[in-house]
């Protein structure tokens, strides 16, 4: 296994990020969703590196096989660990891709570390803009939602793991737009996560509020969500995205669930081909 030191805990000891990087050309780095590693990137990492690329995915802490620490499970902390991948394998001219959660890392290094090293991103049903409901964010999503999600975690970590995986992929009585095996493979995945990491972070990418971050962004930026996300819906994150990046390009996929990458990969594979190639995504959904 590979890994990549990101500084030290509070104990002094490594923290260590499991990694892969394939292929030549200019870099793609992916960055995971919550509870998943890099390992949910399957298709991608099977794909990108065929058309020129280097591809290079990494966990993030409390994640996989990467360390389990106790506290630095906030953005801050999360930014500064991506830095460190992008520093110690010395990328440049960078597409960066964030899903899910690794968006909110995607915004708060470009505005902490100034975009440094990157030439494009990509937010890829991302929980950015801000998802918590307050005052001035009426169209987030309540506490007792994310409440919800850590009182789960705590009761049962593996039943909430099996629930959240079928909502995460759209699976319902009649649709199944993934296999059992399917399930049971990511689940296996997230379950490597420690409890610690799971429940923090629940709380950092709901609590975060990246708009001041996303007014950081000046390179090109794609954001692409599925209309039928029920995990992170468009209404508050990939359709109000515009409103702080305006130049921002949105794709909606057409009825696609919020884990696209395996169940529209063929798509996404293309249009993040295309995006860091210096084109566009494909516009073939229902909204422009």
């Amino acid at each position: 296994m590979s890994y990549i030191k990101a500084g030290t805990d509070v104990n002094g000891n490594d923290v260590k990020l499991h990694y892969i990087d394939q292929g030549q050309g200019n870099p793609i780095v992916l960055i995971h969703g919550w509870p998943a590693s890099y390992e949910m990137w399957e298709y991608q990492l099977a794909e990108l590196p065929k058309h020129g690329h280097r591809v290079v995915a990494y966990t993030r802490r409390g994640f996989g096989n990467s360390s389990k620490t106790w506290e630095g499970n906030d953005y801050d902390t999360l930014a500064d660990d991506l830095k460190a991948v992008l520093d110690t394998l010395d990328l440049q001219n960078v597409t960066l891709v964030g899903f899910s959660m690794g968006g909110g890392e995607v915004a708060r290094y470009m505005s902490r570390h100034g975009g440094a090293r990157v030439s494009k991103v990509a937010f890829v049903s991302a929980v950015t803009p801000f998802l918590l409901k307050t005052d001035n964010n009426p169209d987030g999503a309540d506490k007792d939602v994310f409440d919800k999600m850590v009182e789960g975690i705590n009761k049962d970590r593996f039943d909430f793991l099996q629930s959240f995986g079928k909502q995460f992929f759209g699976v319902g009585v009649i649709s199944h737009p993934v296999s059992q095996a399917t399930l049971d493979w990511m689940q296996s995945i997230c379950q490597l996560a420690s409890p610690r990491a799971m429940e923090q972070d629940v709380y950092a990418f709901a609590a975060t509020d990246f708009r001041q971050d996303l007014g950081a962004i000046q390179v090109p930026t794609l954001v692409i969500h599925g209309s039928s996300d029920d995990t992170v819906p468009a209404k508050v994150s990939g359709e109000r995205m515009t409103q702080y990046v305006p130049h921002a390009q949105y794709v909606e996929y057409s009825g696609a669930p919020h884990g696209l990458f395996i169940t529209e990969k063929d798509r996404l594979n293309q249009d993040l081909l295309a995006f860091a190639g210096g084109g566009s995504a494909q516009q073939t959904t229902d909204r422009y």
